[in-house]
């Protein structure tokens, strides 16, 4: 007997513009539409994706049901539709528009040390609608667009840096921003190219927001996320409604806030709602899917997926909530104040983590003072979120979060926290 099946419909529309060096490549255009059918038999799943009417494709996803499990699902029920009107729609604006965008951005990057550059433009909407046999039915339409600036430099070493404008938005967010970006991203590879390396060993480390960002994703999020939890491959698998974190930390992933990540609805039709997992250092909640929901008592809402693939459970806009300390007060303790995140290693079943800084300054006696290069971030998770002080000014940082070999627009956040942790060459 079938226990549950849902019908996703997926529409994906995408633009996106490479300038390379001057050059620009030929404009991508994409356009897909796929139809995604599950069933839920017996505990175990039969799937189904193609262009098919739904009696068809959830005959043939029956089909698919080839043994027993363990399976099951929360009971959820969903109905609504959610339009995101952007200012600006990015289809009203001329193409040569577009580029001449990416070129007046590349022209503020000239410089006697930049030696290339590569700006990427990139608009999409995705188009989702939904429904289930406990008699969900949902649709939305989001819009996502940005510009992506890259740049490398050379003078005593080759340095590369980069920086991302990415939001559910129409063509109204390329005011100032795009061009402030690019006089950052010079600015700061004209002081890198020179810079020195770090000192290494164990010290106090200002994160600021988007090291922070990406650790409470990274090194955190991740281990919260409940396949994991089930697959025993997270550090806080145990942990529920335990301490593991100083009582000033709280943390939340929100798909409600309008940043990269903002869905209406998740992958499964349900209802997007701001979850606690964190709050005053205790460990209130996972991430789930209606699957692992059943299986831990939990709240569904975080189950994610590229276009109609099976969906998982992933974060959204994931961040540190404010904290009461100014960013005067933590370089009162720091050594080094770290900046940016150029990728890295976690475990999320061990609490390791290890991350790549942009750059970063030496601190001492509160003033920031020499810049550093290759510099690294390393420690244990649990260890951090024990001894973190958190400043003031959260702020958040788009990006894509991959998983299973699914990408799916993620956004994370924190103000400037003060850590401890081991500090090393890249």
């Amino acid at each position: 007997m079938v226990q549950f099946y849902d019908i996703r419909e997926v529409s994906s529309e995408s633009l996106s513009i490479n300038l390379e060096n001057g050059v620009v490549e030929k404009p991508k255009y994409d356009f897909s539409k796929s139809k995604g059918f599950r069933v839920l038999k017996n505990g175990f799943w039969g799937l189904f994706f193609g262009n098919v009417d739904d009696k068809t494709g959830l005959k043939l996803a029956e089909k698919n049901v080839v043994s027993e499990g363990d399976a099951d699902v929360a009971d959820v029920k969903s109905k609504g539709k959610f339009v995101f009107k952007a200012k600006i729609n990015p289809k009203d604006v001329d193409i040569e528009e577009k580029i001449k965008l990416l070129k007046d951005v590349e022209n503020v990057l000239k410089d006697s040390k930049i030696v290339s550059t590569r700006i990427a433009y990139l608009e999409n909407v995705r188009k989702f609608s939904y429904k289930d046999s406990n008699g969900s039915e949902v649709y939305y339409e989001v819009p996502r667009i940005g510009i992506i600036i890259h740049a490398f430099a050379k003078d005593k070493t080759l340095q590369f840096y980069s920086k991302r404008l990415l939001k559910v938005a129409g063509f109204e967010v390329f005011d100032d921003t795009p061009f402030k970006l690019a006089e950052e991203v010079k600015d700061v590879l004209n002081k890198l190219v020179n810079a020195k390396t770090p000192p290494s060993g164990e010290m106090n480390v200002i994160m600021d927001s988007s090291l922070a960002g990406v650790f409470i994703h990274e090194a955190f999020g991740h281990a919260v996320e409940a396949d994991h939890v089930l697959q025993n491959s997270s550090i806080v698998a145990d942990k529920l409604n335990k301490k593991v974190a100083d009582e000033s930390v709280n943390v939340y992933d929100d798909p409600n806030i309008q940043e990269f990540g903002f869905y209406p609805f998740d992958d499964e039709g349900v209802k997007a709602e701001k979850k606690a997992i964190i709050e005053n250092g205790i460990l209130k909640s996972f991430l789930h899917s209606r699957e692992t929901a059943a299986k831990l008592n939990g709240k569904a809402g975080n189950a994610r997926a590229q276009g109609v693939d099976e969906p998982l459970v992933r974060m959204s806009n994931t961040y540190i909530d404010e904290g009461e300390y100014n960013f005067d007060e933590l370089l009162e303790d720091a050594e080094i104040y770290l900046v940016g995140s150029r990728g890295g290693e976690t475990n999320p079943a061990t609490g390791y983590f290890h991350f790549n800084a942009q750059y970063g300054y030496i601190v001492e006696n509160g003033e920031i003072t020499d810049m550093v290069r290759d510099v690294s971030l390393s420690g244990n998770t649990l260890s951090i979120l024990y001894s973190i002080k958190v400043g003031k000014g959260l702020r958040f940082d788009p990006g894509f979060c991959g998983k299973a070999g699914q990408l799916v627009p993620v956004a994370d956040g924190s103000p400037p926290s003060l850590v401890k942790a081991f500090v090393g060459g890249a």
